[in-house]
């Protein structure tokens, strides 16, 4: 049996450790509602702001969707969710693990 050198078999364990703990923070944002999203914001629950506005210079528009990384480096999954629809009302959902939700609603 050929032995692999001691630097190389680290590198490898190393690999399947962080590709096995790497936990996806995609989601896909549904507006099934019947306005247009002008902001949307993801903010982990451990902080007290907004950070900034996820959707920039686009709408996302009625009846479509958006795939969003939220990753935001800290290593949390729990993130409180807010949209601000065209007309200016503004929905929070709060406690979204996004580790495991694979997609959001946001509905009339």
């Amino acid at each position: 049996m050929k032995h692999l050198p001691a630097t190389f078999a680290v590198a490898l364990l190393m690999l399947g450790t962080t590709a096995a703990s790497a936990l996806e923070r995609r989601v896909q944002i549904n507006n099934t509602s019947s306005y247009d999203i002008y902001e949307f914001y993801a903010s982990n629950t451990g902080t007290n702001s907004w950070e900034e506005d996820i959707l920039g210079e686009d709408v996302l528009l009625s009846g479509d969707s958006v795939m969003i990384n939220i990753d935001d480096g800290s290593g949390y999954c729990k993130y409180d969710f807010l949209a601000v629809f065209e007309d200016g009302e503004e929905v929070i959902s709060p406690d979204n693990n996004v580790c495991e939700l694979d997609e959001f609603d946001f509905t009339d």
